[in-house]
């Protein structure tokens, strides 16, 4: 496989499309194994884009782990930070919001380079049925897969929706975080609020996992919220806001959806650049 991409349009894990016809074919995008440089044998920067797939014990079954490097910088001993998707979303959906690009355009720009790792998850990241534990997976498996292929565990987390619950709810375990981003943060201000969702297996389940109720154990000076105006998650964001005096609280234009996302992803990612390089 050859050390450097052509294109910048990358299909994970599966066959490329065809090259246009001045152009040589596409190849298969495989799995890349980041090890650090040697002195000796320089090491062209690896593609900015890999998945695997792995199995993981914690949810009982195989999700994708896919990693994010700025376009020409090597992936090992970047920090970095996890990125946890939304409902019905998938750990690929970051790369289909053009974060990858986005991540490149920020560094090139200044901001200091780190890598993004995504993983699946499911039902708010939280074990609701005793089988299967997205925060036990990120929490005791992630850092031993990074750790295989030289990356360091994440010390910042940010997650879009469903996965901005999740995202708060792995700061509480991990108060060392640099970083901690809620965009568009699906949390429920009452217990009929979550109710609705059909995720929570009763009231005493959602209350020990709901954000909005531990907000003393988030850490107000690593904390972001972004938030659409139209967004039906506009109350419980500002109420998170209200509650936890975050870093910065950016409340705009937009709804729950792509096009906010891609609006708001430039300056969160350069949001926790800038924290995780102080």
């Amino acid at each position: 496989m050859p050390s450097r991409l052509t294109r910048r349009s990358l299909l994970l894990g599966g066959a490329a499309v065809a090259a246009s016809a001045c152009s040589p074919p596409a190849r298969e995008q495989v799995p890349v194994e980041y090890l650090p440089p040697s002195p000796a044998s320089p090491v062209p920067p690896p593609v900015p884009v890999s998945a695997r797939r792995l199995r993981s014990v914690a949810r009982g079954k195989d999700v994708d782990l896919v990693l994010i490097a700025p376009e020409g910088v090597p992936i090992a001993g970047l920090p970095v930070c996890l990125a946890l998707h939304g409902k019905g979303n998938n750990a690929r959906g970051f790369v289909d919001l053009g974060v990858p690009g986005m991540l490149t355009d920020a560094v090139r720009a200044g901001t200091p380079p780190f890598a993004v790792v995504a993983v699946d998850g499911e039902h708010y990241w939280v074990d609701v049925d005793g089988g299967d534990d997205p925060q036990r997976m990120l929490g005791e498996e992630l850092p031993g897969w990074l750790a295989e292929s030289g990356i360091a565990a994440p010390s910042a987390a940010l997650g879009v929706s469903m996965g901005a619950f999740g995202a708060l709810r792995y700061a509480r375990d991990h108060r060392d975080l640099r970083a901690t981003v809620a965009c568009s943060p699906a949390l429920f201000v009452d217990w009929p609020d979550a109710e609705k969702r059909e995720v929570f297996r009763d009231q005493s389940q959602w209350e020990s996992h709901e954000p909005l109720l531990h907000t003393g154990e988030l850490v107000p000076e690593s904390l972001g919220v972004w938030c659409g105006e139209d967004d039906p998650f506009i109350g419980a964001a500002r109420r998170l806001a209200s509650a936890t005096t975050p870093a910065r609280t950016e409340i705009g234009a937009g709804g729950h959806d792509d096009d906010y996302w891609k609006t708001a992803m430039p300056e969160i990612l350069r949001f926790v650049g800038a924290r995780l390089a102080s």
